[in-house]
C-alpha cells in the first residue's frame, strides 16, 4: 500500500482566525510594509503556501525515512529532490515573509510567517528545520553587528536561502547548563577569532542545500566572565575552515534533518557584540526559534487532527444497524476528534496573538502600549514554546487511536508525525526549563508584569461570554492569579516553588488556551468557519477545567512530594 497523505489544508480557519485578531488592525496602522497585510493578501500568501507544502513537500516528507542525509568523506549529502525543494522554496521567498525590505525581505508581520510555518511544517516538519535558524540569524545578525562588510556580505545571503545558519551552543557536557560550555575563542592579530571545540546536536549542522554554513556559537575568552558570540563560517574564501562533521545522530524522527555532532579546528570565527555577553546576545535568536517550536508543533497537531478526521468519516466499523457506521458516529471517537480540532484552533488562536504581541513589542509608538505588548509577549514566550510541542505529541498520538492498528503502521503519516514531534518539548529549552524560566524571570525577576497583562487581555475578552464558558473561563484564569500569587511570595523558598514550577506552566498554559477558546466562543461572525470555532472554542473550555483545577493542585505540592527520591538515590 503507497502511504497516506496529508490532507491538503483547507486555510479557511486560519484566514478566519486571522481576520478576528486582535492587534493586528494597529499593526497595519504602524507600517507601511504591515499595511500591504491585507486579508487578501494574506490569503494568497497561505493558498500559494499550502499549495507548495501539498505539491513539493508532502513528496519530500515521504522519503523521510528512505532518502535521509547521509555523512560521506566528511560531507552531509541530501537527496535530490531536497536540494530542489529547497532551491524552490528559496526562490519563492519564502524565508523572508517577516524579514526587513531593506535586507531583501518583504517587512510582513511576523503571524504571516508564523501561519506559512505552520502550513509548511504539517506536511515536512523537518525541512522547516532549517529556516528557522537562517531566519533567525538574520535577525541575531542584524541585532548586534557593527562590521558593516559582514552586514553587507552575509545578510543578503541568508535572506536569499543561498547561506544556512546554525544556532551552536550545546557541547556533551553543556546541555541545559550552559555554564559548562568548553569550546574556546583565541584572538588573533587581525581582529578576527580561532575558534576550537566540540559541540552537539547541531541542526543541518552540515549539508549541500546552501553554498555556505554561518555557525552562531558560544565559546569562552580568556578573561571573561561570560561566554562570548561568534559568528563561524564553514568556509572561506571557498576553502574549509576547520569546520568538521563528526557524525550524524541516529534518532526517532525528524530524519531528514541531519543533527550533527561538530568540531571546531582553529576555525576562524568574528566576535559579535561584546565579550562575555553572548548568551544574552543568543536570546535574540533563542526567542525567534521558540516560537518557531510552537508553530512547527500546531502544524504537526493540525496534519494529524486532520488525518484522524478523514480516516473516521471513511472508516466503517460498528453501528446499530444492519450495515455498519463511518467511527465518526461513535461517542468516543467523537470526543477524540473534537478534542484535536479544539486544542489545534485554541493553540492556533494563541500562538497568533504571541506573533502580533512580538511585533507590537517592537514597533508601537505608544509607551505604555509597547511596554504592555513587550511584557505579554515575554509571558507568553515558554507558554507558545511548551504548548505546540506538547501538542503535537499529545494529537498524533490520539490521532493514532482514532486509526486503531492502522495508525500504528507505516502506511499511514500518524506514526511518522508522532516520532517527529517528540523532540519538541526538548529542544530550544526543555518544559522543566520553560516551567523553571517562567517563575524565575517571568515571576520573581520582572515581578509578575507579563500575567498582569494577560489577566487583564483575558478577562476584557471574557466578559463578552456569557454562562457556562464565561463561567469556566473565568474558573481558570482565577486560579492562575492565585496560584501565581502563592509561588510569586515563596522566594524565600525556592525548593518548593521549583518542584511546582512545570505546574505552574501547565496551568499557565491552561489559562491561555481558555483565553484563545473564549474569544473563539465569543466570536459573532455568521459564516460557516466561525460556527466551527465557537463549537470548538466551547469543547475546549469544557475540556480545560478539570486540567486546571489539576495543575494547580501540582504546582503547590511542595519539595516535600519529593522526598520519596531518597529511596531511587
Amino acid at each position: 500500500m503507497t502511504r497516506a497523505s496529508i490532507p491538503p489544508l483547507d486555510c479557511t480557519s486560519l484566514q478566519a482566525q486571522l481576520a478576528a485578531l486582535p492587534g493586528l488592525a494597529r499593526l497595519r496602522a504602524l507600517s507601511a510594509g504591515f499595511a500591504e497585510a491585507s486579508d487578501e493578501t494574506i490569503a494568497a500568501i497561505l493558498d500559494s503556501a499550502a499549495s507548495f507544502a501539498a505539491d513539493r513537500l508532502e513528496a519530500l516528507n515521504a522519503q523521510s525515512d528512505s532518502a535521509a542525509p547521509q555523512l560521506a568523506d566528511g560531507a552531509v549529502v541530501t537527496s535530490e529532490l531536497h536540494r530542489d525543494v529547497w532551491r524552490e522554496y528559496a526562490e519563492g521567498g519564502w524565508i523572508a515573509l517577516d524579514l526587513p525590505e531593506q535586507l531583501g525581505g518583504q517587512g510582513l508581520p511576523l503571524v504571516v510567517a508564523v501561519a506559512v510555518q505552520e502550513v509548511f511544517d504539517r506536511h515536512c516538519a523537518a525541512f522547516g528545520m532549517l529556516p528557522v535558524p537562517v531566519r533567525s540569524a538574520v535577525r541575531l545578525i542584524e541585532a548586534w553587528t557593527t562590521d558593516d562588510t559582514i552586514r553587507a556580505e552575509w545578510l543578503p545571503k541568508l535572506v536569499a536561502g543561498e547561506w544556512g545558519a546554525t544556532i551552536c551552543i550545546s557541547e556533551v557536557g553543556a546541555g541545559s547548563d550552559a555554564s559548562r560550555i568548553r569550546t574556546k575563542a583565541v584572538p588573533r592579530s587581525d581582529g578576527r577569532w580561532s575558534i576550537t571545540g566540540e559541540k552537539q546536536w547541531i541542526s543541518f549542522g552540515g549539508h549541500d542545500l546552501t553554498d555556505r554554513i554561518v555557525h552562531c556559537l558560544l565559546a569562552r575568552t580568556e578573561g571573561a566572565k561570560g561566554l562570548s558570540l561568534f559568528l563561524v563560517p564553514d568556509r572561506i574564501d571557498g576553502a574549509a575552515n576547520g569546520v568538521i562533521v563528526r557524525k550524524l545522530e541516529h534518532k526517532l524522527g525528524l530524519h531528514l534533518s541531519p543533527t550533527c555532532a561538530m568540531g571546531f579546528e582553529d576555525a576562524t570565527g568574528h566576535l559579535l557584540g561584546e565579550e562575555g555577553r553572548g548568551l544574552a546576545q543568543m536570546f535574540v535568536m533563542i526567542t525567534n526559534m521558540r516560537m518557531a517550536v510552537g508553530a512547527m508543533g500546531l502544524g504537526i497537531a493540525s496534519a494529524a487532527a486532520d488525518v484522524a478526521l478523514a480516516y473516521a468519516r471513511q472508516r466503517l466499523q460498528g453501528g446499530a444497524g444492519p450495515q455498519p457506521s463511518p467511527i465518526i458516529d461513535h461517542a468516543d471517537v467523537q470526543r477524540m476528534l473534537l478534542s484535536m480540532q479544539a486544542g489545534v484552533e485554541s493553540s492556533r488562536a494563541l500562538i497568533y496573538v504571541a506573533a502580533v504581541e512580538a511585533d507590537l513589542a517592537r514597533t508601537e509608538t505608544d509607551d505604555e502600549a509597547r511596554r504592555n505588548s513587550a511584557a505579554l509577549a515575554q509571558w507568553l514566550l515558554p507558554i507558545v514554546k511548551t504548548l505546540g510541542g506538547e501538542l503535537a505529541f499529545t494529537t498524533a498520538d490520539s490521532a493514532i487511536q482514532v486509526l486503531g492498528g492502522a495508525g500504528y503502521t507505516t502506511d499511514w503519516p500518524v506514526e511518522q508525525l508522532l516520532r517527529d514531534s517528540r523532540v519538541l518539548p526538548i529542544f530550544e529549552g526543555t518544559t522543566g526549563m520553560q516551567g523553571l524560566d517562567l517563575l524565575h524571570r517571568r515571576l520573581w525577576k520582572d515581578g509578575g508584569e507579563g500575567l498582569r497583562v494577560f489577566l487583564g487581555r483575558a478577562r476584557a475578552d471574557i466578559a463578552r461570554l456569557a454562562g457556562r464558558d464565561a463561567a469556566a473561563a473565568t474558573e481558570i484564569i482565577d486560579l492562575l492569579e492565585t496560584i501565581a500569587g502563592q509561588l510569586g511570595r515563596m522566594r524565600d523558598a525556592p525548593r518548593d516553588a521549583e518542584a511546582g514550577a512545570t505546574g505552574l506552566l501547565h496551568l499557565a498554559i491552561d489559562a491561555a488556551l481558555a483565553w484563545s477558546a473564549a474569544r473563539l466562543a465569543a466570536l459573532d461572525d455568521d459564516t460557516p468557519a466561525a460556527a466551527r470555532l465557537r463549537a470548538l472554542g466551547g469543547f475546549q473550555l469544557g475540556e480545560l477545567t478539570g486540567r486546571a483545577r489539576h495543575h494547580a493542585a501540582e504546582a503547590l505540592r511542595g519539595a516535600a512530594a519529593l522526598e520519596g527520591i531518597a529511596t531511587l538515590l
